[in-house]
């Protein structure tokens, strides 16, 4: 898709958010203004852009200006990224995108349905020219030139339900409502008091996140043997989307998370050598 776009028609959206535990409420609108902006309406209509280089990472993607943040953001970026979508109004009565039920399969097919408008500005493309590696002493993502924008992603856990997943993927919009946008995000009942002691998990539950006691997923079943790495590859590419261009490269990633994933967007834009923007 060569030109930006936008929705057809607006989408309306109602859920808790996973980690402040209120409802919100969340508008997607048409926009011809070539670019994604997140409007407070509970603060006054506030205006947010994304920054890739004003985030936050607390067990989620963060992104914030001032005093104003918006929070769990990276499963909505993950399909406005997958359907090419770059211009669009996103009212919010909260400080939180709603986590319907842990994955982005309901925003993917919201988004089928209301349909996408091309508009006259044409796409700029955000080019690897040079690998890199990027690490924080537990994992790793290589970054490395390349004609599509593809991922591996490797993940390891302890655990039987779990263990090594390996998993190869060439984003195009077909594939990723295949085979990522289903897979929910996951968590460990272990880790459950520590997370709500931190403010966080508050609006989780057995409707919205698969779950893991020392032996199994409590809530099965799964949708795919592999869901786990899927949904690496969903928060990946969400927190990808922050850099505001398609990419063309590479990413091969070992026990990542956002915190990594944030640290490789934010190593990129420091070292310009390492990219063009073209189109």
């Amino acid at each position: 898709m060569e030109h930006k776009s936008t929705l057809q028609k607006e989408i309306a959206f109602a859920g808790v958010g996973v980690h402040g535990g209120k409802t919100v409420h969340m508008l997607l609108k048409p926009s011809d203004e070539g670019r994604i902006q997140f409007v407070r309406n509970d603060l006054g209509g506030v205006r947010l852009s994304p920054d890739p280089r004003s985030t936050e990472s607390p067990n989620c993607t963060v992104i914030k200006a001032d005093n104003v943040r918006i929070q769990t953001v990276e499963h909505l970026l993950a399909v406005l990224y997958a359907f090419g979508i770059d211009s669009l109004e996103i009212e919010l009565d909260g400080d939180e995108i709603p986590i319907l039920d842990g994955s982005a399969e309901p925003f993917a097919e919201a988004v089928t349905a209301a349909g996408i408008r091309s508009l006259p500005g044409r796409k700029q493309n955000l080019t690897v020219l040079e690998s890199f590696t990027v690490s924080d002493g537990r994992g790793e993502i290589r970054v490395s030139p390349s004609t599509e924008f593809s991922i591996r992603y490797r993940i390891s856990f302890d655990h039987p339900a779990v263990g090594e997943q390996d998993l190869e993927f060439s984003v195009t919009p077909e594939a990723f409502v295949r085979d990522i946008a289903p897979a929910r995000t996951f968590g460990f009942l272990k880790d459950v008091e520590a997370l709500r002691s931190r403010g966080l998990a508050l609006g989780g539950s057995l409707d919205n996140a698969l779950v893991l006691d020392e032996a199994k997923v409590i809530n099965g079943p799964l949708r795919f043997t592999d869901e786990f790495v899927r949904h690496k590859i969903l928060d990946l590419i969400g927190d990808l989307a922050l850099l505001g261009q398609p990419v063309l490269g590479h990413f091969d990633v070992y026990s990542g998370g956002h915190v990594l994933h944030q640290k490789a967007v934010r190593f990129l834009l420091d070292h310009p050598g390492l990219y063009r923007i073209e189109g």
